[in-house]
This record gives structure tokens, C-alpha cells and sequence, in this order.
């Protein structure tokens, strides 16, 4: 094993890196830059993965984390001060910030009510050295326990996590989550079944019309569960190469599939 390649780069010899980079064009040097700062998109998307939505998928945190990290190196710009580690801190933790915005579903009301009912249940917790009933729990909200019940159905709808999830019930047991929704199968609904039919032709067509590298990422990723770099060894190309390749299968899809957003909703 290389020891070179696990020693911390300082900052002058980023930059070094980084101005024989623009002076050339080499994309072996962009490489290598990225190389030096994917620990940073790691640590940046693993210190926010407590406030990911359970439905999200690290992995495409972390591909955006390097899609910033990549237009960070290429409009970085050293006359203004800023060390080019600082700059792409800053690029990444945005990016990553929007990232979570975007696949966060749910209005911020509901999670003002998500954070409300927390903290009212913690002070009822530290003050009686037990959690709070529904009854209890409305009463210290100051709102009726039908309202309350009412946001938790909000909150749930929004989080789509495991319906095999444990969650608290009424009385305070633990169930699975399946089990405190309202009964009701839609998959024999011939509105709904019709309806995901359609969906997945629409995005059958959709996935068959990119590229075949785009097509080979997309299965080794999310088919074979690979990772980015695990990606890149079986293509022979870098993770970042892998990272753009992910990122714009992303966008051709989005865009295939833009005008038909109403019918992804309805079955998702």
C-alpha cells in the first residue's frame, strides 16, 4: 500500500496541484484533486445523514457531494483568499443542504409540528420520568388530541420510511408502523394498478433510450448495490468519472420523464 497517497495534502501543495491543473487542463490532475477531497464530501454527508429522510439513499448524497466538489475545483479561485479545501467545504455542504431540501417531501409546517411534538414530549419525559400519553401529550401542545393525531398522520405520510418500522402507538407500545395505517389495498384499485402499469412503461422506454454507459451505472448501482469506486474498477474510469456518469443519467431521466411528474406521484 501507498503510504503518499493517505498523507494529508497541505495547503500549498493543493494549490500547487490545483494551478498545474488550470495551466494544463490534465483531467489526471482534476482526478487527483478529487481524490484528495472525497474524505471531505464523506465526512460532510455522513455528519447530515441523522436529518436524511429514511427513504434517501447515502450514496446519492454523496454523488452530489462530488459533482459540487468537481465545480468547485474548476471555479476556484485563489485571488479571493480562500484555500481551495475551504472553497469546495462550502460548495459541498450547499449542494448537500439542497440535496436534502429537494428530496424532503414534506411542507416545513409539518416539520415545525414534527419539532414541537419532540420537544414537548422530551420536557414531559425529564419532568415525570416517562413519556407522554396521546391525551398528555395534546394537553402540554396545548391542542386537542384529534389534531394531534392528525399531525402525526402528517408526519407519517411524509417520512416514507420501512412499513416495518417500530413506532409508538397510542398506548405507548411499540407496533409496526404497517399497523397504524388505515386498512385499504390500493394494488386492487384498477385505477392504481392501471396507473403504476403506466408508470413503469413510461419509465421502461425512458431508461432504454440512454446511453449504455449510463445504462451499466445505473444497474451496478442500483441493481448490484456496487459503490461509486467499486463502479469505477469495473469500468476502469475514476469515481468522479463514475459521479458524473450517475449524474447525468439523474438529469435525462428528470427530464424524460418532467411532463409525466402527476403519474409518479400517484404511485410512489
Amino acid at each position: 500500500m501507498k503510504t503518499a497517497t493517505a498523507r494529508r495534502m497541505s495547503a500549498e501543495d493543493t494549490l500547487a496541484l490545483w494551478q498545474q491543473y488550470k495551466a494544463t487542463g490534465d483531467r489526471k490532475l482534476r482526478d487527483r484533486l478529487v481524490l484528495t477531497f472525497a474524505p471531505l464530501v464523506k465526512y460532510i454527508v455522513y455528519k447530515k445523514a441523522r436529518e436524511m429522510p429514511a427513504r434517501c439513499e447515502v450514496e446519492d448524497f454523496i454523488s452530489c457531494g462530488l459533482e459540487a466538489l468537481m465545480v468547485s475545483i474548476d471555479r476556484y479561485d485563489p485571488a479571493k483568499g480562500a484555500t481551495l479545501e475551504q472553497y469546495a467545504w462550502t460548495r459541498i455542504h450547499g449542494a448537500v443542504l439542497d440535496e436534502l431540501r429537494r428530496q424532503d417531501w414534506a411542507p416545513r409546517s409539518v416539520r415545525r409540528w414534527e419539532r414541537d411534538m419532540e420537544k414537548a414530549a422530551d420536557a414531559f419525559t425529564a419532568l415525570h420520568r416517562r413519556r407522554p400519553s396521546t391525551d398528555e401529550l395534546a394537553e402540554a401542545m396545548g391542542t386537542t388530541v384529534s389534531e394531534l393525531r392528525r399531525r402525526r398522520d402528517e408526519i407519517t405520510a411524509s417520512d416514507m420510511t420501512s412499513l416495518n418500522t417500530l413506532v409508538l402507538s397510542d398506548d405507548e407500545t411499540t407496533i409496526e408502523r404497517i399497523d397504524t395505517l388505515a386498512s385499504g389495498d390500493v394494488r386492487v384499485d384498477p385505477e392504481h394498478a392501471s396507473a403504476a402499469e403506466e408508470a413503469k412503461r413510461k419509465f421502461r422506454a425512458a431508461f432504454a433510450n440512454l446511453p449504455t454507459r449510463e445504462r451499466e451505472v445505473a444497474v451496478m448501482l442500483y441493481v448490484k448495490n456496487l459503490t461509486l469506486a467499486e463502479i469505477g474498477n469495473v469500468l476502469g474510469v475514476s469515481e468522479s468519472r463514475v459521479c458524473q456518469i450517475h449524474g447525468q443519467m439523474k438529469k435525462t431521466l428528470r427530464r424524460a420523464l418532467a411532463d409525466d411528474e402527476t403519474l409518479f406521484q400517484l404511485v410512489a
